[in-house]
This record gives structure tokens, C-alpha cells and sequence, in this order.
């Protein structure tokens, strides 16, 4: 999931980073939440289409720092 561990947010945090869900895709803003059932974001702009099985990957700035299977 962290392909920077020394960033990865700890149960019950949150941070506001950038996240793409689509190949070529703008990064978009986003609030992150780290819970015990699993990560959670909330964009800051509405998305469409999201659908479960695709990826979500987290940036800051234009470094990748993590990703994730989106469930439903």
C-alpha cells in the first residue's frame, strides 16, 4: 500500500494529498483518513465513475506514496 513507508499515516489520522484513480488523470485534491477498517478519501471536487476494483494512488506533489484497491 506505502511505497513510502516513512509516510504513511498512522490509525485514526488523515492528511490532504493528491489522488488519481485513472490512468492519465489530473491529480486531484483529496482528504485521506486512516481508520482501522481501512483508508478512506473524501475529494475536495465531486468524481465520477468510480468504481470498485480500480486503484487510487496518493501523491504528494508529484511523488507517489501510495495505492490502494478501491472497494465498494
Amino acid at each position: 500500500m506505502w511505497v513510502r513507508p516513512d509516510l504513511a499515516l498512522k490509525y485514526e489520522t488523515s492528511k490532504q494529498l493528491l489522488v488519481r484513480i485513472r490512468y492519465r488523470q489530473s491529480l486531484q485534491a483529496a482528504d485521506i483518513f486512516m481508520k482501522k477498517q481501512g483508508l478512506y478519501i473524501l475529494f475536495n471536487a465531486p468524481q465520477r465513475g468510480i468504481t470498485a476494483g480500480q486503484f487510487a494512488a496518493f501523491y504528494i506533489d508529484n511523488e507517489l506514496i501510495g495505492s490502494g484497491v478501491i472497494n465498494a
